[in-house]
């Protein structure tokens, strides 16, 4: 077997994109959504925010931002005559009010979390099917290059049976960079460890058994959870883990970020480099062994990009895609999103009743 592989990293865009009407303008759409869609060629038709002065700062700094919108109407309805995908990043609570106010039959991405809870989310997902909405949701994690190379990998059998995934998180997270999430009572699973619940989706299904804890940080009292141990189980070979620390404040050099698959012929490790000095990140990487080779040392995969923005790319590009030509698969629907969903509140369900207590005998 050679020692050089080629690996497919980066999404299969639209051949002629449609219009993209954003409804929000945080600093996820100033980070993350433009920068993608700058990359990827994608034309916003316009941009609306209940702050109009935030949405006209991101017009002045991107060029691909046609129109600023004064009200939601507005741009919907700007959206509705170029037949244009709707971009929702709003928080979670506000998601379900403007699905309703979408022309039925209309495309759209929404922002995750799918609701703040399980309940939020069946309304979401019923509004879809009524309105008959082509929607989806931005799990983008599962689009970054490195795990489009992995999935790639794995399913051409070059690292074998795939038994063991382990997700691990230790870094200094500036959670004041988002104000909103103080005043909320679940945080860490919901707002940043679901990406890599949906991960683990992806790549092994879903469980069978799962096992969280979820937990504050006592410097950080006024928010909910921020440290988060979560246990998925397959089969009797079959596990994922994933462990998350945001409270390492003792300097860069002790952090990590990374995803870990090991495999019957080989591995992969990854490094999430964006979770890493938050929000400067650090270069990922893709490093991966086979066994039988030549030579067993572990080997370095040239990348195409990181988290963000790129893997925002590919969320869009599935839906515009499937959007388009609905044979092709929208691997990210609400639909599915809904499942992750659904696995993100048995953990907290776990966490709050799976403890057993501990009686010392004498």
């Amino acid at each position: 077997m050679e020692d050089k592989i080629n690996l497919q990293q980066l999404p299969i865009l639209p051949n002629k994109p449609l219009p993209i009407i954003i409804i929000g303008a945080g600093g996820i759409v100033k980070d993350a959504h433009l920068p993608a869609y700058a990359i990827a060629g994608f034309l916003v038709q316009g941009i609306f925010d209940i702050d109009l002065e935030k949405a006209q700062n991101l017009k002045k700094n991107f060029g691909i931002i046609g129109e600023v919108f004064e009200t939601l109407e507005k741009a919907i309805g700007t959206g509705q005559k170029y037949n244009a995908i709707f971009d929702l990043a709003v928080p979670a609570a506000h998601i379900a009010n403007i699905l309703e106010q979408l022309p039925d039959g209309a495309a759209v991405l929404i922002q995750k979390p799918m609701g703040e809870n399980l309940q939020q989310a069946q309304e979401i997902i019923d509004i879809c099917r009524r309105k008959h909405l082509v929607s989806a949701v931005n799990f983008q994690l599962r689009y970054a290059p490195y795990m489009v190379a992995a999935k790639e990998m794995i399913e051409k059998g070059l690292i074998g049976e795939v038994y063991d995934m382990e997700v691990l998180v230790n870094v200094f997270t500036p959670w004041h960079l988002w104000n909103f999430l103080y005043d909320l009572p679940r945080v860490e699973i919901l707002y940043h460890s679901i990406h890599y619940v949906d991960l683990v989706r992806t790549f092994l299904g879903n469980p069978k058994k799962v096992y969280a804890s979820t937990v504050r940080h006592p410097k950080m009292p006024e928010l909910a959870s921020t440290r988060t141990s979560m246990i998925l189980d397959y089969d009797e070979y079959t596990q994922a883990r994933i462990m998350t620390n945001h409270g390492h404040e003792f300097g860069r050099e002790k952090q990590q970020s990374y995803v870990k698959f090991e495999g019957t012929k080989g591995a992969i490790k990854i490094k999430i480099g964006v979770s890493i000095d938050y929000p400067k990140g650090v270069p990922p990487t893709f490093e991966y062994v086979i066994l039988g080779q030549e030579s067993t040392k572990w080997k370095e995969l040239p990348l195409k990009g990181g988290w963000f923005p790129h893997a925002f790319m590919g969320t869009m590009a599935s839906l515009q895609n499937h959007y388009i030509n609905q044979s092709q698969a929208l691997l990210n629907s609400t639909e599915d999103a809904f499942v992750t969903m659904q696995l993100v509140e048995l953990m907290y369900t776990s966490s709050n009743v799976g403890g057993m207590n501990f009686n010392l005998i004498e």
